[in-house]
C-alpha cells in the first residue's frame, strides 16, 4: 500500500530576485508510505549546493551564510534528533543549479 502527500509552499528565497520568485516560488513537501516506514522530502528550486557543502551541511557550527548572520546549528540539530535519538535517517539530494532535497525516513510502529 502506497500513501502520498503533496504540498506546495511559497518560499522567499533570497538568492533570487522578486520577479524570479513570484515565477516558480516553490517548497515542496513530499510525503510517502515505503515498506514499514514513512518518508517525508523537503525539496525546494532554489540554487542547491556544491559536493564541499553536501558534504558539510550536517556538521556542527558549519554555516554558507556570512559572519554573525548564522550559528551553523540548524541542522547539527536536526540531524543529531533524527538519526541520534531515534535511530532514523536523514540524507541530502543536491544538484548546483537545480535546488535541493532533504529527505526523511521514520520507521512506523505497530
Amino acid at each position: 500500500m502506497a500513501v502520498s502527500g503533496l504540498i506546495f509552499i511559497p518560499k522567499l528565497l533570497p538568492s533570487r530576485s522578486f520577479e524570479e520568485i513570484q515565477i516558480n516560488p516553490n517548497l515542496i513537501i513530499k510525503t510517502s508510505v515505503e515498506n514499514e516506514g514513512v518518508k517525508i522530502s523537503i525539496i525546494d528550486n532554489d540554487q542547491g549546493m556544491t559536493e564541499e557543502v553536501k558534504q558539510k551541511i550536517f556538521d556542527h557550527l558549519f554555516t554558507t551564510k556570512a559572519v554573525g548572520n548564522g550559528t551553523g546549528l540548524g541542522l547539527a540539530i536536526v540531524r543529531q534528533l533524527i538519526v541520534e535519538k531515534h535511530g532514523k535517517a536523514i540524507a541530502v539530494n543536491s544538484q548546483l543549479g537545480e535546488g535541493t532535497e532533504f529527505a526523511i525516513r521514520l520507521l512506523l510502529s505497530t
